[in-house]
């Protein structure tokens, strides 16, 4: 059966029998529209899009990893600002000739990506097109406390990682080559795995910037940098590179650091913080912030490739 065949509505109520509800869900899927909490007055929201051949291959990743991927990255940018995520909008548009269940395990893998962090998908859109994209929307919950912009960062922070940061880089191009292996470059490629708690933690520890690296770290702080009109310097000696990727790396004969220094797709959170602040285990300094602008590497701009990911290049 296609979805053709399915019809737009028998399409919906399978999904919907797919999805769970969240503690800030009091109306889901099924009406005009959804009714969400919003305990602290203020909502915050973010969209991401994913295309086709732009930002995923179906024959590199199967339905429910598209859909963990797709959540993921809109969960990450609502704990970047130090808030709660609540709830997904998901708008789909699918060629007609895609079998149902392909779109179920697509549900599937954003239901159980959104239920990490306690929150659910209660409602979106979908619509034939000859190209697959899925838009979502993420809402979230700043629980009474102030959010954590881009443009706090001041001369003397120190700047920090939390999560993993190259692995879905050096994923990416070991399928681009043809390969399947090593298995936890491609899986990395496949599933992010977000510290989503590292965002409202970091707020709590003060943090006076933070940003969600989706697209290079280098580019990433590059935002950070001219919101706060600082300079950012990364130490490269801080990151340490796993045997897989070193090994994956001279394969390929890719340098291991432009994986880690201007891959994206891992969502780990970067937080500047005040000198002396004493961080928990899960983050870790690889930097610091001075004056000046932009981000160097080691005191010197970077000169080993690309600072990272750009939609139009």
């Amino acid at each position: 059966m296609s979805i053709a065949e399915a019809g737009e509505f028998g399409l919906i109520g399978r999904i919907i029998s797919r999805l769970g509800s969240g503690p800030a869900t009091l109306l889901g899927p099924g009406d005009d529209a959804a009714v969400v909490r919003a305990a602290d007055g203020r909502v915050v929201a973010s969209t991401d899009v994913l295309v086709e051949g732009r930002h995923f291959r179906r024959d590199w990743c199967g339905p429910a990893d598209i859909g963990h991927r797709a959540a993921a990255a809109n969960l990450a940018d609502i704990v970047a600002m130090g808030a709660t995520p609540t709830a997904l909008l998901v708008a789909l548009c699918v060629p007609t000739g895609t079998d149902p269940t392909w779109v179920e395990g697509l549900a599937d893998g954003l239901s159980d990506e959104a239920g990490l962090v306690g929150a659910s998908v209660v409602g979106g859109d979908m619509s034939a097109s000859p190209t697959l994209t899925i838009a979502v929307t993420a809402l979230g919950d700043l629980g009474g406390a102030a959010p954590v912009r881009r443009d706090g960062a001041q001369p003397g922070d120190i700047l920090a990682l939390s999560g993993r940061i190259g692995y879905a880089a050096a994923g990416l191009t070991v399928l681009s080559r043809g390969f399947r292996t090593p298995k936890l470059l491609v899986e990395a490629y496949r599933r992010p795995a977000v510290r989503y708690a590292a965002g409202p933690e970091a707020a709590r520890l003060g943090a006076t910037s933070m940003i969600d690296v989706s697209d290079g770290l280098l580019q990433d702080l590059g935002h950070v940098a001219t919101a706060s009109v600082v300079g950012i310097d990364v130490h490269s000696d801080a990151f340490d590179v796993p045997d897989q990727m070193r090994d994956a790396a001279n394969a390929l004969g890719v340098d291991p650091y432009q994986w880690i220094l201007a891959g994206g797709d891992d969502h780990p959170l970067a937080a500047t913080f005040p000198p002396g602040v004493s961080l928990p285990e899960g983050w870790q300094v690889i930097g610091a912030v001075h004056d000046g602008t932009g981000v160097t590497v080691d005191r010197k701009p970077w000169t080993g490739g690309g600072l990272g990911w750009d939609h139009f290049r």
